[in-house]
């Protein structure tokens, strides 16, 4: 018995031309999923799905429900089927304190990070319960637990993610749906650039094991949460924080 195998289900992992989402795709594609790369970077998409076996490649504007729509359509037009979606796409934003941040700099992080989850869990829901399956994850943060100094918009939508996650699984419970959150401590992604050092060492400093997480950890994680194994599995915050998490 092969145990979380994906073999003949499609899933659809947003911003996955890059950091945890190009992992998170990868791990799927290896454990039998046919993956769907969607990413507003169309080359950084396609050089992805390139990689991986019978992945295609999806340009989408998470930040649009027309996007996502459209991408939600062409999949299944050409796959017939949507199985897992993992909600992974998402921005730092400014490290600053309040009175640093702008109107702008917040509705950023909230169309981004939260908005788009939005958009993508209502565009695949309706095909999800028409066929009476489905796994949704979305990758929240430990920061949306906590709140990080300096990082308001971005703690707040994190936490507005397990909210979603939340409120959807309850929603569905009945329709062997099951919608769950990954919160990663710091992990070694090209999002760290858009931070200081003194934000990065402060979010480190806070992890017991004393270090970044690795993509594929959290990979690993989402992983489990995306197959028919977790199927007992909803509504639930999973951590992936070296320790950092203490609730």
């Amino acid at each position: 018995m092969s145990y979380f195998s994906l073999t003949g289900q499609v899933a659809i992992v947003t911003g996955a031309a890059s950091g945890i989402g190009e992992a998170i795709a990868h791990r799927l594609a290896k454990a039998g999923a046919r993956v769907v790369i969607a990413d507003i970077n169309p080359a950084g998409a396609q050089a992805v799905a390139d990689s991986i076996p019978g992945a295609m490649a999806v340009q989408v504007d998470i930040t649009s429900l027309a996007s996502t729509d459209a991408c939600v359509a062409k999949v299944l037009a050409e796959t017939g089927r949507i199985d897992i979606l993992v909600n992974n796409a998402g921005i730092g934003g400014k490290a600053a304190p309040i009175w640093e941040q702008t109107s702008e700099d917040w509705q950023a992080c909230v169309a981004v990070n939260l908005t788009s989850i939005f958009n993508f869990c209502k565009s695949v829901i309706p095909t999800m319960r028409e066929r009476k399956y489905g796994r949704i994850v979305n990758i929240a943060s430990i920061a949306g637990k906590e709140g990080n100094p300096n990082m308001i918009p971005y703690s707040a939508t994190k936490a507005g993610v397990i909210g979603l996650t939340k409120s959807l699984a309850k929603e569905v419970a009945t329709e062997s749906i099951t919608v769950n959150a990954v919160t990663p401590a710091v992990v070694r992604t090209k999002i760290l650039e858009q931070l200081t050092p003194q934000q990065v060492e402060y979010m480190t400093s806070k992890i017991p094991m004393r270090r970044t997480g690795e993509p594929e950890e959290i990979a690993a994680v989402v992983h489990y949460l995306a197959s028919p194994d977790a199927s007992f599995v909803t509504g639930q915050v999973a951590d992936a924080s070296g320790g950092r998490a203490t609730y």
